[in-house]
């Protein structure tokens, strides 16, 4: 779902965001990116827009081509930058090393070491476009640009070569046991992935569990797809119960990449979001939905449990995107994933704004909700069950003291026992307000439920 297929009135900066940006950027975190879209006409200026990623945990953005101005803008940051060839440029850079090269002198070697430019994305859906000309173009291009960056030695031999397929490259992709790449795709495919083992550069791909709602528009799907609590999916082969689309996803492309023969390649994912906004015919796309996939999604990243199958490590991952873009085609929700709006406001809280260090003069963080999360009245057992078991499903969740024997077992009832598991999960995933949200069978208390020897962990502020 590229810029150019779905996916500049320049606004004042609000005194917050100057004041932000004077904080430390110890909150980035390394594995949490944005793609920068530019279909649009009301871009705030590069200046800005730096400014802005500067006041979040992003601490990389992705491009569709080579945009000079955000590039130098973000010089002595540390944020990191992904260029990308289009489309357009691939025949020529794979006919003619010189092509690259002079590529390599326009669109990187001006920006580095000041930028750092962390990877090239050669080409944007190029195995899934239909033109097997420019498909076969790809891996040359690939290797030509490669060749002319280690030639070209100092900041420009780190920086990895790529391309960015859609999940349309997998034949299978449920359950993920089963993911494998599609077979027409597959002969280039094989060659590109090992030019990406060869010189340690990742598999890019988009995995959007909102595409995977359209076509099943259940609210348990509806659930799954937003890591809301849900009875998860067992996969037939590997016996894994899976609990958000995200991870089976990846999963999925992880199996495909053991079954080429490279699943030690690293896998990356260069989009992935939720619009806020949709025509008639797209259900599920609303600012709610949204904020519950990106930020529940951001707490699975900042957890570090990584998916099933590659346990211990989050996968580097750009959401799409920072700004609505007005001008794209198709329908209303390819304009509406943006994480803000172009007057630099907020589309809604993703849990990404970083906080300042302690005694900084920067604006800190929004706080945390503290208290305790606890059953609302009038969940029904059924739900407060799917809770229970949602809640103790996940890493990091330690719900041994509501086991036969343990501190918190009596009262022995539906409720108590949800009620204990959800404030676990609430706790472990950072406090957030929608951290305690359950499909709003849960709400937030200032009055520790702890009881006897039954002690509810929380209560900070």
């Amino acid at each position: 779902m590229g810029a150019a297929a779905r996916k500049p009135v320049a606004a004042l900066l609000p005194i917050w965001l100057i004041c932000l940006v004077c904080a430390s950027r110890a909150g980035a975190q390394p594995y949490i990116g944005v793609n920068y879209g530019e279909v649009a006409d009301n871009l705030p200026s590069p200046d800005e827009t730096a400014k802005l990623l500067k006041s979040t945990s992003i601490s990389k953005v992705r491009l569709y081509g080579v945009d000079a101005g955000l590039i130098r803008a973000l010089a002595g940051s540390e944020i990191s930058v992904v260029v990308g060839v289009s489309n357009g440029d691939i025949p020529s850079l794979a006919a003619d090393p010189a092509a690259a090269s002079r590529w390599l002198a326009a669109n990187v070697l001006p920006f580095v070491p000041a930028t750092t430019i962390s990877a090239v994305a050669v080409g944007n859906e190029v195995l899934e476009s239909g033109d097997a000309s420019l498909a076969a173009a790809l891996l040359p291009a690939m290797q030509n640009l490669r060749a002319a960056a280690v030639a070209a030695g100092d900041g420009a031999a780190g920086i990895r070569f790529s391309t960015v397929n859609t999940m349309g490259v997998m034949a299978q992709s449920e359950p993920p046991s089963t993911g494998a790449f599609h077979p027409d795709v597959a002969p280039q495919l094989q060659q590109i992935l090992a030019f990406l083992s060869r010189t340690s550069a990742p598999f890019m791909i988009n995995p959007y569990p909102w595409f995977a709602y359209q076509s099943d528009p259940r609210p348990e799907t509806l659930a799954f797809c937003l890591f809301q609590p849900n009875a998860g999916r067992v996969d037939g082969g590997s016996r894994i119960r899976y609990t958000n689309m995200f991870d089976a996803q990846l999963d999925a492309v992880k199996s495909a990449l053991v079954r080429a023969g490279y699943g030690s390649v690293d896998i990356v994912v260069a989009e992935t979001g939720w619009p806020t906004k949709g025509d008639a015919g797209e259900p599920g796309a609303t600012a709610e939905n949204a904020r519950a996939y990106v930020s529940n999604l951001v707490a699975h990243l900042r957890s570090g449990a990584g998916t099933p199958l590659m346990p211990g490590k989050s996968v580097e991952t750009y959401l799409f995107a920072l700004y609505d873009e007005d001008l794209k085609p198709g329908p209303t929700s390819e304009r509406s994933f943006g994480l803000y709006h172009t007057d630099l406001t907020m589309a809604y809280d993703a849990g990404l704004t970083s906080s300042a260090p302690a005694g900084g003069g920067g604006a800190a963080q929004p706080k945390q909700a503290g208290g305790w999360c606890v059953a609302r009245d009038g969940a029904s057992d059924a739900e407060l069950q799917a809770d229970l078991d949602y809640a103790c499903s996940q890493v990091g969740v330690d719900c041994g003291a509501i086991q036969p024997g343990g501190a918190c077992f009596e009262p022995s009832t539906v409720r108590a026992h949800a009620a204990y598991a959800m404030n676990q999960l609430y706790q472990a995933a950072g406090r957030h307000p929608w951290n305690c949200d359950f499909r709003a069978s849960a709400t937030l208390t200032s009055e520790n439920p702890s009881y006897g020897a039954c002690v509810y962990t929380g209560g900070g502020q």
